[in-house]
């Protein structure tokens, strides 16, 4: 039985949708956001065991997340071969014979995403393929450096070839309540990657409260943000469902007030099969099938495509295999 799943042919936004142009700061707007943690926290804890999917559906689900992954390598011992060997397993993140088996070949990851430095590799590893590069910027991941330089550093990953920038914000606006700054700071960034799409890093495990991500996703998205992600992955406490349904909410209110579809990516800490169908289902339920694409949605995750790989073999054979079978190159 077939389970092909329709997946964009793109998978960046501003090609399917009209770009966030972003619309003026308002200060009164973002003073008056507020969120219910208790409420929040409820609402979160009752998806995991009260949403699954079972056999072929759960298959064209994991195979829809395949395709939402930004695989990625950040860490300080990169190559060019190990980013080549992870955009190989990018072309091809499933073993071709499950492929062939579910009917899904010509399945792809969302994205490889890196640092600067080896955007170049990745250009050449992906030339195409059509899958997008994405490098990290902006003084990753504590986004300290000089401003001046946080800037440089974009437009130099742009001009290698980068698809997409990976920009972290000041968390110092966000402690301190300096929103214009926020604005100030996001809306330079956003003009600095030129065609390149932006995703917003908030960090949220070091903004101190729910309302403090809430509102710097409202004032990121309102300077432009293509897409905003909850962390760098080297944050204590990373992306977490509570999280993840504050900023869906803030989302759905920006589209509804302004008509612009901007993504999210949560990032670290989301390994298993099972935690990815938690988060699809979450964004089907807040935001609909629409964010069910790679060009509104991405998961920052690596080791999560060794799990999904080990449930598709398990779906297509009806046995399990070890996870060195699944490598990521």
């Amino acid at each position: 039985m077939t389970i092909r799943t329709e997946t964009a042919q793109t998978h960046l936004p501003q090609t399917l949708e009209p770009r966030n142009a972003g619309v003026p700061l308002d200060l009164d707007q973002v003073a008056g956001v507020a969120v219910n943690t208790s409420a929040v926290e409820r609402r979160a804890g009752t998806l995991p065991g009260r949403r699954t999917v079972k056999k072929e559906f759960q298959a064209a689900w994991l195979c829809r997340a395949i395709s939402c992954i930004d695989l990625t390598t950040l860490s300080g011992d990169d190559t060019a071969g190990r980013v080549a060997r992870l955009c190989a397993k990018a072309r091809q993140p499933v073993r071709a014979d499950l492929l062939e088996a579910l009917e899904m070949e010509g399945l792809t990851v969302g994205a490889v995403c890196v640092y600067h430095d080896m955007v170049a590799p990745a250009r050449r590893a992906l030339e195409g393929s059509g899958i997008p590069v994405a490098a990290v910027s902006t003084g990753f991941p504590a986004g300290l450096s000089p401003f001046h330089l946080r800037l440089a550093e974009i437009e130099a990953s742009v001009a290698q070839g980068a698809d997409e920038i990976d920009i972290v914000i000041s968390r110092r606006h966000v402690l301190t309540g300096d929103w214009q700054a926020l604005y100030d700071e996001m809306r330079a960034f956003r003009a600095a990657c030129g065609a390149a799409h932006v995703k917003a890093i908030l960090a949220t495990g070091e903004l101190g409260s729910l309302r403090n991500v809430a509102r710097a996703s409202l004032v990121c998205m309102m300077a432009g943000a293509d897409f905003i992600k909850t962390s760098t992955g080297k944050e204590s406490v990373n992306a977490t469902l509570p999280v993840t349904l504050v900023m869906l909410r803030a989302i759905r209110a920006y589209h509804a007030a302004t008509g612009y579809r901007v993504g999210y990516k949560p990032a670290g800490g989301i390994s298993k099969a099972k935690d990815a169908l938690v988060y699809l289902s979450m964004i089907k339920e807040e935001l609909g099938d629409r964010w069910l694409r790679p060009d509104l949605f991405r998961f920052g995750a690596s080791s999560l495509l060794a799990d999904i790989e080990r449930q598709l073999e398990h779906h297509a054979t009806g046995r399990y295999s070890a996870g060195w079978r699944h490598g990521l190159g």
